[in-house]
């Protein structure tokens, strides 16, 4: 099932796809009034899909404060805005969707009753079968890499697997989480995914997140002139 808003989200369903996408991934630690003013300066820099806002182990109170400011900073570029885990977040902050990590009966019930109007993706998926499952689900997108462990600079040998495996396969678009490294964000963009996750290489940066988000639309622009079907 496709979302309402998929205009903000990102591509459609295409039988040929025409390039993989950022999904930018908030720090691990947020401060909104400190942060705000970085994630502009990304966002303006060039083409980002959504903004997946996921704070470690924010309380209901600051996740919902920082989703306040987030989702409109996001919003205005075009740029879809997910909350980690809380629906009661999101719809007060007026995201465009929840990505799910807490399994298929919470993947179900949030599919149940927010889609069609918001986006459900379903994360925390560490093999085939659970893949399958949350892509029978309804899924609106499938996620492959585990948030809560910390980046290395490469991407993990089974993220790439799982993906690459997927994005030649199933319909639903697949999210792929990239290491720390620019390097990690080519490296899964060959397997054909949807959309490259990137968190500390964008915000950790030398030359700052505007630099970042160009310099991986360069990389992914690049892979989608070296396709057969480009």
């Amino acid at each position: 099932m496709l979302p309402e808003n998929l205009g903000a989200w990102g591509f459609p369903y295409l039988e040929v796809k025409l390039r993989s996408r950022l999904f930018l991934i908030t720090p691990r630690v947020v401060d909104a009034a400190t942060f705000a003013p970085k994630l502009e300066e990304a966002l303006a820099a060039g083409d980002v899909a959504s903004l997946l806002i996921a704070p470690d182990a924010a309380p209901d109170v600051d996740l919902q404060a920082i989703a306040e400011t987030l989702v409109p900073i996001a919003q205005k570029h075009d740029v879809a805005a997910l909350v980690l885990g809380d629906s009661r977040v999101m719809g007060r902050a007026r995201a465009d969707g929840i990505h799910i990590e807490a399994g298929e009966t919470a993947l179900k019930e949030a599919i149940e009753t927010l889609q069609p109007k918001s986006i459900v993706g379903a994360g925390n998926i560490r093999v085939r079968h659970e893949a399958m499952e949350a892509g029978e689900a309804g899924a609106d997108y499938i996620f492959f890499g585990l948030l809560d462990l910390e980046e290395g600079e490469e991407v993990h040998r089974k993220t790439i697997d799982l993906g690459a495996w997927w994005a030649d396969l199933f319909e639903p678009p697949c999210v792929l989480l990239s290491g720390r490294s620019m390097d990690s964000v080519e490296v899964c963009a060959r397997t054909g995914a949807d959309f490259v996750a990137v968190r500390a290489a964008i915000w950790d940066h030398p030359d700052g997140p505007a630099a970042a988000v160009a310099e991986a639309n360069a990389i992914l622009d690049r892979i989608a002139t070296e396709r057969p079907d480009a």
